[in-house]
């Protein structure tokens, strides 16, 4: 199993942090109609009744926001990931579909506000990951965005570097319609160890519904 550590770094500036990972084996599929129903149905929810400006508000991503400016990082040029996907759909866009596993990592983190790394568990180099910050040169090629400057981002490494941030993972340890097991990683800079607890429990459940998950296991950390 994995052991999740936080470098000093990292906790000097950001001493809110706590986080939680799920564990598990999984089925993966190209689509998922049940889960694809919920994202709709979430998509008109927030539609209804958020702004670009209460997204910020929203105390997940207001505080992973914070971290980045404690961190050296513009939020505006890059937004973590659950703030940039609630303004996609604000923006009267859908979605990516990519497969199951990405598109419930996405629905958790638009439902929480959480920005949460999806990975591959078994492309991880090693079984310790220690949360850092960016380094200025540091290579990292981001998900569809190629070479990414992470200098100043929170990032998750393992034996052989950098694997995510909350603004983009690695294509190194990236899902796809293979994925055995899954590690994902929720990100909770806002201390709330209620609600960071709800978000691991709402993943597992749709891990359970959606990929057919077994041999889960939750850690919490930080």
């Amino acid at each position: 199993m994995f052991h999740l550590t936080l470098s000093t770094e990292l906790t000097s500036r950001c001493p809110e942090y706590r986080g939680a990972a799920v564990y598990a084996e999984v089925v993966n599929s190209p689509f998922s109609e049940g889960l694809w129903q919920e994202i709709d149905a979430f998509t008109q929810e927030l539609r209804a009744r958020d702004t670009a400006d209460s997204i910020k508000q929203q105390p997940a991503i207001a505080a992973t926001r914070e971290a980045y400016r404690r961190l050296g990082k513009d939020p505006s040029r890059y937004r973590p990931s659950a703030e940039a996907l609630r303004r996609r759909l604000l923006r009267g866009l859908e979605l990516y579909r990519i497969d199951t596993l990405v598109d419930l990592i996405n629905l958790v983190s638009l439902r929480t506000g959480y920005s949460i790394g999806g990975f591959d568990a078994d492309k991880i180099q090693g079984t310790d990951l220690c949360l850092g910050v960016g380094q200025a040169g540091e290579p990292f090629e981001g998900i569809g965005r190629g070479v990414l400057n992470i200098e100043g981002l929170p990032v998750w490494r393992d034996a052989q570097g950098g694997i995510g941030t909350p603004t983009s993972d690695h294509e190194r340890t990236k899902m796809d319609v293979g994925t055995r097991h899954i590690l994902a990683i929720i990100n909770g800079y806002d201390g709330d160890e209620r609600r960071l607890r709800e978000a691991a429990e709402m993943t597992q459940e749709l891990l359970r519904k959606y990929a057919g998950s077994r041999d889960e296991e939750i850690m919490y950390f930080g």
